[in-house]
């Protein structure tokens, strides 16, 4: 009797366990995405566009949260702060999760160990714009000319110093001729620059194709050159900055799927397997179409760790060659 007694122990914690583990699987709540933006941005685009697939996949609630400022360390801290359970997530860029972590290593601790790509979502290709308000450029070469007949006067937008469209600008400055231009940084992401730029208050700035899309149709913004392999279909008359006569110049964006570092390896291959999923779907190939976003996922987690690693020192090589002035 005491041996059936036991038996029955065995197999009923065997059942518990088995039972436990199966309730455990992840997800198993909602998981958050942080977005180190204000809302309406290509980051936070792609957050909410990809984080209602990855719902219906996971077949839990996938919360967008917006945490701006310090180029994307407000939104690193939210998630090496959290548990590395895989419930809180990142969606970032090249400015946010290469450049940051090359220029404020101090603020962002140990970023190789503390924060892991999980893939690459999108590469997204950008304009050149410029304001029509009280602005009458139409061209490259026109805003190089007006930059070098009234120096010190131009000013352009970028998401914060150091950010990859100020290193943009001060890039296409040096090859125009070291130009003399005023940066002006605005924290609230591409649609603080939109503003700036429909006010009047700056005149030209690096802008994705998604984020500045409405008011260039609207006729506020006017796109003088696409940074791109090849000209955007919906702007055929727009050239690349390469036929522009400066190769090189500007930055293809990227967003990528970012978690903590120490997340459990079952939970990051749930994550990699559902994401890749979610960017294969249609309504999301078709929304990031319309959006000029090309999807780009990593082969593997491995495949997304050596990329981001050579991303990293990319950025490293661009900023010892451009000096600019990172402290705002």
């Amino acid at each position: 009797m005491k041996r059936i007694g036991l038996l029955a122990a065995v197999l009923l914690l065997a059942f518990g366990t088995a039972q436990g583990r199966a309730q455990d699987k992840y997800p198993v709540k909602p998981v958050k995405i942080v977005v180190p933006y204000a809302p309406g941005g290509a980051t936070d685009i792609v957050a909410r566009i990809l984080g209602e697939q990855l719902r219906q996949i996971l077949g839990q609630s996938v919360i967008v949260e917006n945490k701006p400022g310090a180029n994307g360390i407000v939104a690193i801290n939210e998630l090496t702060g959290s548990k590395p359970d895989g419930y809180t997530l990142m969606i970032g860029n090249v400015t946010t999760n290469a450049i940051t972590p090359v220029l404020t290593p101090g603020k962002v601790p140990n970023y190789d160990k503390s924060v892991l790509p999980v893939t690459n979502l999108v590469d997204i290709p950008a304009y050149l714009v410029v304001t029509t308000t009280n602005f009458n450029v139409k061209s490259v070469a026109e805003l190089v000319d007006y930059a070098r007949k009234n120096p010190g006067k131009l000013r352009y937008g970028t998401v914060g110093a150091g950010s990859y469209p100020h290193y943009d600008m001060a890039f296409f400055a040096k090859k125009a001729g070291d130009l003399d231009m005023i940066a002006i940084h605005n924290k609230a992401g591409a649609s603080g620059i939109i503003n700036d730029m429909i006010t009047g208050d700056t005149q030209a700035s690096f802008l994705n194709a998604a984020s500045s899309a409405a008011q260039i149709k609207a006729g506020k913004l006017r796109p003088v050159a696409v940074v791109n392999h090849q000209r955007l279909p919906e702007a055929p008359d727009v050239p690349t900055m390469q036929e522009s006569g400066y190769p090189g110049v500007g930055t293809i964006a990227w967003q990528a799927l970012f978690a903590p570092g120490a997340a459990p390896k079952e939970v990051l291959d749930a994550l990699f397997k559902a994401t890749v999923q979610a960017l294969q779907a249609p309504p999301v190939v078709d929304a990031f179409h319309k959006q000029n976003f090309n999807i780009v996922p990593s082969k593997s987690l491995d495949d997304a760790k050596v990329w981001l690693a050579g991303e990293i020192k990319s950025w490293k090589d661009i900023t010892t060659s451009v000096k600019i002035e990172t402290a705002e």
